[in-house]
C-alpha cells in the first residue's frame, strides 16, 4: 500500500521524460496487462487498497489526468470485483441480506462520489487520494506491528 501510495506521488516526475505516445506499444500493453494480472488476483481475494494500486499502476505507464485515471480505475476494479462476485455467488459464500445492503450503499456512493470528484479541482482529487492512501498504510502498518 506505501508503494502504490509513493508510486502514484512520485510517478509523474518519474514517467516526466517520458514521450507521450498516442497509441501504446505492444510491450507497454503486456506489461500493463500482466500488472494487473498480479493487482486484479490480489483484489479479488483481499481487496483492500486495490483502487490505489490501481491508480499507482496507471500513474507508472504515464497517465496523468486523475478523472481520467478514476474512472478507468473503476472499470477495473469493477472487473476484477465482478469476476469475484461470480465465484462466491457459485460457491454459496454470500449471504445475502447484508451483501443487499452493502450493494445498495456502494451504488448510492459511488454514484455520488463520481459526481462529486467531478466537480473538483484535479489537484484537490489527487491530493485527496494521496491523503487516504497515506492514512490506509499507516492504519496498516500500526495493526500490524
Amino acid at each position: 500500500m506505501l508503494f502504490a501510495v509513493l508510486l502514484f506521488v512520485f510517478g509523474p516526475k518519474l514517467s516526466r521524460n517520458v514521450r507521450v505516445v498516442q497509441s501504446p506499444s505492444g510491450k507497454a500493453i503486456l506489461a500493463a496487462s500482466c500488472f494487473q494480472l498480479l493487482v486484479a488476483i490480489y483484489g479479488g481475494y483481499f481487496g483492500g487498497g486495490m483502487g490505489f494500486v490501481i491508480l499507482a499502476m496507471l500513474t507508472a505507464f504515464g497517465m496523468a489526468d486523475i478523472h481520467e485515471m478514476n474512472a478507468f480505475k473503476t472499470v477495473l476494479s469493477g472487473a476484477t470485483n465482478g469476476i469475484a462476485v461470480i465465484i462466491f455467488i457459485v460457491r454459496h459464500a454470500v449471504y445475502w441480506p447484508q451483501a443487499l445492503v452493502m450493494i445498495f450503499g456502494a451504488a448510492l456512493g459511488g454514484y455520488f462520489g463520481a459526481r462529486f470528484s467531478l466537480r473538483l479541482p484535479r489537484a484537490w482529487v489527487r491530493w485527496f487520494v494521496i491523503a487516504i492512501g497515506t492514512g490506509m498504510a499507516t492504519y496498516f502498518f500500526v495493526r500490524a506491528y
